[in-house]
């Protein structure tokens, strides 16, 4: 094969991340969005894991058609069935097995023999398969099993009917020699390895995700598992972004290409980022604020010269704009709808208009206005769209020798206005305590974070908010230039999911 096939797990393992909490449409979300970016294989899900992922799964394997749609199963038979009941109505269906291998997993986790465990990947491979021709199995924690006892596990999954096998380094173990030696050593010594294709699925407990999976599609692996922004598991997994443009920007040495289209990268990006509420590092590789911005000197000199001598990739082909229009309070709505355009949104009309409004207003704080700006301010539009409650005036007074109180007004479900005020320890929680007199979800705040979006002091800051309900966990964001509005913000984003999830449990009941 002269391509790399690129299974992408965000919707499973990367939001296995501690803190990561994404409902069915905002997994259909991103799952139309890797359907744009090209990805072969989506990792929807694990449908036994909870009735929510089971939804989740059968709702992407029905709207997405063009890639692999994926469910991942414990080596059970309840596990396989329910796989497939969720995965059955998808075009391209892949029921992914998987089973510990090393002799630590045996005995601390599952208290098998290797005897058991051959036994049961064999008969639970072959159950799979009864359901699918698209069959992968993985022997997890792969990277310290006994290697004879993992060629003897691979070639009984295959001669089972699996299609793929993944090789997981399951607890970022291997380094790149020893990793890309145990690929090239399953070539040699699985006797039927050439009736399957060889995937990996790298965890970066020591950095090395990327490292080891680079090696592995070089000693022969054709299928890499990977996860946007590199979320997952403890320290995430291997970066679908690096791996992509590694193989692009490298082909020299690798001389192979892959389906992705890079110019969705950093639009994908965002979308993650945004639903997950984990944020991109400013120096994160290919779509990292940082990764296209130069301030030394001889770099910013080189670059106007020729862009090639300080970058190895061009930020248009992974859909960063390579140049900006600058704009001010004095630029009209056809300059503001055109760099939208080249960020990669496309609002309809009124969602322009109300974002227009805020470009605005915030040109009249801030003396430039970045891409980072704009983007935070079409981020708040999209959030705001579907709010069952509007945050219409929120006011605080506070101070060290005073009470902190705040009054908040909210714009209701039926468009009456309500009002209240309260209480706190400090302005931010006299402000929730004042919304929640008025929405009345119990709930409990478990994570709040403040950061600045672009510098400087007349900056945006964002806040970023989880709270919990009835054992689940809602992510909210706001953004201003004023961080008490951007908490309030945030706290109606979090209520509004909690509600619209309540909307739906009922809506079914």
């Amino acid at each position: 094969m002269d391509k790399v096939m690129i299974f992408d797990t965000t919707l499973r393992d990367g939001e296995q991340a501690a803190g990561a909490s994404l409902n069915a449409q905002e997994k259909l979300k991103i799952a139309k969005q890797l359907e744009k970016l090209g990805v072969d294989v989506i990792e929807a899900g694990f449908p036994v894991s909870s009735p929510g992922d089971f939804e989740a799964v059968r709702l992407i394997s029905e709207e997405v058609q063009r890639p692999v749609i994926c469910a991942l199963s414990h080596a059970n038979a309840k596990a396989i069935d329910r796989a497939w009941e969720a995965i059955k109505e998808a075009a391209h269906p892949r029921i992914h097995v998987f089973l510990s291998a090393s002799d630590i997993h045996l005995l601390y986790q599952l208290n098998k023999s290797r005897e058991e465990i051959l036994e049961m990947a064999r008969k639970m491979v072959t159950r799979a398969r009864n359901y699918v021709g698209d069959v992968e199995f993985s022997p997890m924690d792969a990277s310290r099993a006994e290697r004879a006892y993992l060629y003897h596990i691979l070639e009984s999954v295959i001669d089972a009917g699996a299609t793929t096998v993944n090789i997981p380094d399951t607890v970022g173990y291997a380094t790149p020699h020893e990793f890309g030696d145990l690929i090239q050593s399953i070539l040699v010594n699985v006797p039927n390895i050439h009736r399957t294709v060889i995937s990996v699925h790298c965890h970066n407990d020591l950095g090395l995700a990327i490292a080891n999976s680079l090696e592995a599609i070089r000693k022969g692996a054709r299928q890499v598992e990977c996860t946007i922004n590199g979320i997952g598991e403890r320290a995430g997994n291997t970066s679908l972004e690096e791996i992509v443009m590694a193989l692009r920007t490298r082909q020299d040495l690798f001389h192979l290409t892959s389906n992705v289209n890079t110019t969705q990268i950093y639009k994908t990006s965002r979308l993650v980022s945004e639903l997950t509420g984990f944020a991109v590092q400013s120096n994160k590789a290919i779509v990292g604020a940082n990764a296209f911005r130069h301030q030394s000197g001889i770099h910013q000199d080189g670059l106007i010269k020729e862009a090639t001598t300080y970058e190895i990739i061009d930020p248009r082909s992974v859909g960063i704009p390579a140049s900006s229009l600058v704009l001010s309070k004095l630029s009209g709505k056809h300059a503001f709808r055109e760099r939208l355009a080249e960020l990669g949104y496309a609002l309809n009309e009124e969602a322009l208009s109300h974002a227009f409004h805020s470009f605005k207003e915030l040109a009249d704080k801030k003396k430039e206005i970045t891409d980072r700006d704009i983007e935070s301010l079409v981020t708040e539009e999209l959030r705001t769209a579907t709010e069952a409650y509007h945050l219409d005036h929120v006011e605080v007074s506070c101070g060290d020798h005073s009470l902190p109180m705040a009054s908040v007004r909210l714009v209701g479900p039926d468009g009456q206005s309500l009002a209240d005020a309260a209480l706190g320890a400090g302005p931010v929680d006299a402000i929730y305590k004042a919304i929640n007199r008025i929405v009345g979800i119990p709930n409990k705040l478990t994570e709040f974070t403040i950061k600045s979006v672009t510098e400087g002091i007349d900056a945006i800051g964002e806040v970023l908010i989880r709270i919990e309900s009835d054992g689940i966990t809602y992510t909210g964001r706001g953004a201003s230039t004023d961080i008490i509005v951007a908490s309030a913000k945030a706290y109606m984003n979090a209520l509004n999911r909690l509600l619209a999830k309540k909307a739906a449990e009922e809506g079914k009941a």
